[in-house]
């Protein structure tokens, strides 16, 4: 059964106020206020502009110790995006990380196309490939985590804005910890296109949401065997704390045990919210051993996505 062997996670000192962002985004005052009084979002963390994508990975890999010393066992390195795109051809962000990592040895590839919940993509597609090589002792290494390099990664309109933070996992093929219990994702193609063009799409997207959204969380709870009583801990991706708190209502779950401390301070950072949110649930105490508990995302695209761990 797939297992994190570890999470790391990184975010940058520098923090950015929404509304120093305003005039670059096209904000107007009425909006950062809404973005603040509504959706949670006051500030986003920011890299150094001198820094590239693989400063900003080899970051949360760095603080991922337990990676020391068994690099050799590392036979995946998979990358999680967010952006389809993310450096200029022939630029490749991921071998160069390997190359600084000590991993030059090991299978490395992007995955993309789910958007934000990519990284949830990863943690299945890293357990199915060792499963299948046998190899008891083998581990795959996830990263997610991108810089903000345009408009389009700046800002989900009327929604959320974008940070930069990466976060690392290493996956094992069984493990006694964080074992993933069941895995739900749900394509939703109808959804393809640019909300910030496309008004009428964005205003469906936001209405359809919510259902698609507690459509993976109930299913991927129930596939575990379990009921949502019996979940410690949701951890979210975060777009925004609005629309987690009705989602909490709209199932039943209490929102207080929903992780949205990290929304106002780092933003959505892309694929990485898993990995940012499960660091900050365990360095916190709120995860013991044996709770049970969900993380979920959704993508534009559009994906929606939960998977169900056992601490």
């Amino acid at each position: 059964m797939t297992a994190l062997a570890a999470v790391s996670a990184y975010l940058p000192e520098r923090r950015v106020p929404l509304e120093d962002l305003a005039d670059r985004l096209g904000l107007s005052p009425l909006q950062v206020r809404v973005f603040r009084r509504f959706h949670g979002l006051g500030e986003v963390c920011r890299e150094p502009e001198d820094a590239g994508p693989v400063d900003l990975l080899a970051a949360a890999a760095a603080n991922l110790t337990e990676l020391r010393g068994r690099e050799h066992r590392v036979r995946y390195v998979l990358y999680a995006r967010g952006m389809p795109v993310s450096v200029p051809y022939p630029m490749n962000p991921l071998h160069e990380l390997c190359g600084r990592l000590g991993l030059g040895h090991a299978v490395a590839f992007s995955v993309t196309h789910h958007a934000c919940a990519t990284s949830l993509l990863a943690v299945d597609i890293a357990g199915r490939l060792l499963a299948a090589d046998g190899d008891p002792d083998a581990l795959a290494l996830v990263l997610a985590g991108e810089r903000t390099w345009t408009r389009d990664a700046e800002l989900v309109p009327d929604t959320s804005v974008f940070g930069e933070g990466a976060g690392a996992c290493l996956v094992s093929a069984d493990g006694p910890r964080d074992r993933v219990l069941s895995y739900v994702t749900r394509l939703r193609g109808d959804f393809d296109g640019r909300l910030t063009e496309d008004p009428e799409l964005l205003a469906r997207f936001q209405r359809e949401y919510p259902e698609s959204l507690a459509e993976v969380v109930l299913g991927s709870v129930e596939r575990a065997g379990l009921r949502l009583d019996d979940l410690a801990l949701i951890l979210p991706h975060n777009v925004n704390s609005v629309s987690w708190r009705l989602l909490a209502r709209r199932i039943g779950y209490p929102v207080d045990r929903v992780l949205l401390d990290n929304v106002a301070h780092t933003g959505h950072n892309f694929a990485a919210d898993a990995f940012v949110n499960y660091r900050t649930a365990a360095d916190r105490g709120l995860l013991r051993p044996g709770d049970r508990y969900l993380v979920a995302a959704a993508g534009l695209g559009a994906t929606f996505s939960a998977m169900v761990l056992e601490h």
